[in-house]
């Protein structure tokens, strides 16, 4: 009976049904959407910095020059329950391109790609297996090798001279560009250092609690390494993301607001034009208790029915935001929507309280005689 006379008492008045409804569902719509995002963004921004290279670096430890390619291994198995994007090992020495001396890199192009794609390649990496080099800007220009050109590699006097075909000009605005990138087998091979790296760069999807776990975890699983923080990364990205959540909270709070205000201001009209009616109920026996049931129950209802609504278009918007600005979609998440559910609901039965506080203060006598 309680239900059926507020479900009748709320289409009586559909216009006012319909603004509250649409406060309510644009308020649940922006609250889950933005929650949605709050929730996301560190994981998706953490995505997309990994664009702008390494956050960690693995060094040898102590007097070590060198670490084995076995303990990186050791290491990506030990970071099995994290989100690593690449591993890029490297060993530099100096060798003779074209009988100029230069620092060569020997790396693992594919790992490479995925650690430092802001790397700008003109052709492309050296294949696997094939006699191929990567060539820095600025080195390429001293050199006046172009892709394609044919240059001679030695790792010394005394040592085979090689032929390799250049297959891109990298830039990247720092010092690879004065370098010059093999794969990493070959060059092991010309200095005699079988399965040797000289650092590894990582790349791992993290904040930075995680990045501190991460840290904490490859050092206490090997003392012959030591990790260290590419500060200026993840600082960058602490920082911008700590501002982005600040923004997402703020503009929250705001709908909140707003939203209280709008169903409060309507409410108090459905009041005004309630007033005989309340006085009538009144005067048949109905007492403040039951005038506070009838319109916290509209509320609640019209909360429940806008949540419901707003929660399932929050995912919607939530999902757009995130395929258009990191490229990814998200996963519906259930605490997410009841919580926003439970959140209107409390918002339009908390901007049902002045209304109601009014309704309960109609004297009979007076509304009945008309003044």
């Amino acid at each position: 009976m309680f239900l059926t006379m507020v479900f009748y008492s709320m289409l009586r008045r559909k216009t006012r049904l319909f603004i509250t409804l649409l406060a309510v569902a644009v308020g649940a719509t922006i609250i889950s959407g933005m929650v949605t995002v709050y929730r996301e963004v560190p994981a998706q921004m953490s995505r997309a910095f990994r664009a702008y290279g390494a956050n960690l670096l693995v060094l040898p430890s102590g007097e070590r020059t060198e670490v084995s390619e076995e303990r990186l291994k050791e290491i990506r198995a030990s970071l099995a329950d994290y989100e690593i994007v690449g591993i890029a090992p490297f060993l530099y020495d100096t060798l003779a391109v074209n009988k100029q001396p230069v620092i060569v890199g020997g790396t693992d192009f594919a790992e490479l790609s995925r650690v430092s794609p802001y790397w700008q390649i003109d052709g492309a990496y050296p294949r696997e297996g094939e006699k191929e080099v990567l060539l820095g800007s600025e080195f390429a220009q001293r050199l006046g090798a172009k892709k394609g050109s044919s240059v001679s590699i030695s790792a010394g006097e005394g040592k085979a001279v090689q032929n390799y075909t250049v297959s891109g000009i990298v830039r990247t605005g720092g010092k690879e560009e004065q370098l010059a990138y093999v794969a990493l087998p070959q060059l092991q091979r010309m200095t005699g250092r079988k399965g040797a790296v000289s650092l590894a760069q990582v790349s791992v999807v993290a904040d930075g609690e995680q990045l501190e776990e991460v840290v904490s975890k490859v050092a206490a699983g090997t003392r012959d390494v030591t990790p260290q923080l590419v500060k200026q990364i993840a600082h960058s990205e602490g920082t911008v993301l700590g501002k982005l959540q600040a923004l997402v909270l703020l503009v929250t709070l705001v709908v909140l607001v707003l939203t209280l205000i709008c169903v409060t201001t309507t409410m108090m009209a459905v009041v005004t034009e309630r007033r005989k009616e309340i006085g009538l109920k009144k005067a048949l026996g109905a007492g403040n208790r039951d005038i506070v049931l009838e319109f916290l129950g509209n509320g609640c209802l019209l909360g429940a029915f806008g949540g419901i609504v707003g929660t399932g278009l929050g995912y919607i918007f939530a999902q757009s935001v995130s395929l258009n600005v990191f490229g990814r979609g998200i996963e519906f998440s259930p605490l997410i929507a009841v919580f926003s559910l439970v959140l209107s609901i409390i918002i339009t039965g908390l901007a049902s309280l002045i209304p109601v506080r009014i309704a309960t203060g109609v004297d009979p006598a007076i509304v009945l005689r008309g003044e």
